[in-house]
């Protein structure tokens, strides 16, 4: 258990410091472009109002949630949720997130297949994500004792569902972002420098992303190679 559980660890430990440097940095993008104010002088809730409208949805409600960055859309109660920096802000921060939020209100309300997809599958990966640590360590201790692997591909069915979410979540979070800059221009909402920092703050948010999903597929190929490899 010893050697498989210490690979584990550290690919981890890997993840979660990449993650916590992507974080920062996409900290200190919001930060910087919160001191840049939109030439349309729009609020984050203006601007998010505004882009559901334009895409004829007048059924979600624009709300202020306690928070940094917490900013999320429902679609159970259809709310777009938004910090309160990004509620109250009139920066391109703030407008780059609101759309952002609202380019996934569209998806819903366009039926956006992969949106569909991902929140079909919550329950299941909210009980594989509870599970996989405990099943982890468990498999681990079983194989070291008695060899037997069968917890442990219960464990890579548990942490493939989860790596699925993460891989899912990927053309989401792309296409929101795509839909919230596509819009921002044709409206006139952001342009030029503005749109270019719009554009900045969304990617390394995307960022975020991609590295939660590359640390989830790297463990999941780490599980399946130290199963393949104890059959031989």
């Amino acid at each position: 258990m010893g050697g498989g559980y210490f690979i584990y660890m550290l690919l981890g430990a890997v993840g979660t410091i990449v993650g916590m440097i992507l974080s920062a940095r996409l900290k200190s993008k919001f930060n910087h472009y919160s001191q840049i104010g939109l030439s349309s002088h729009l609020s984050g809730k203006e601007v998010a109002e505004k882009m559901l409208h334009d895409n004829g949805i007048y059924d979600v409600q624009v709300v202020s949630v306690d928070g940094f960055l917490s900013d999320h859309y429902n679609p159970q109660n259809k709310t777009v949720n938004l910090s309160p920096a990004v509620y109250q802000g009139r920066s391109v921060a703030s407008a780059a997130v609101a759309a952002h939020e609202c380019g996934h209100a569209v998806q819903h309300a366009t039926s956006y297949s992969m949106l569909k997809f991902r929140s079909a599958i919550v329950p299941i990966v909210q009980f594989a994500a509870s599970a996989q640590q405990f099943l982890l360590i468990l498999a681990l201790g079983v194989m070291g004792a008695t060899g037997n692997q069968t917890i442990l591909l219960i464990t890579i069915i548990a942490f493939l569902i989860t790596t699925v979410f993460s891989l899912v979540t990927l053309p989401v979070e792309f296409d929101a972002s795509n839909r919230a800059l596509a819009w921002l221009d044709n409206s006139g909402i952001a342009l030029g420098e503005e749109h270019q920092g719009a554009k900045d703050a969304l990617w390394w948010a995307a960022m975020t992303y991609v590295a939660a999903a590359l640390s989830a597929l790297a463990m999941l190929v780490y599980l399946v190679l130290r199963y393949m490899g104890n059959r031989e």
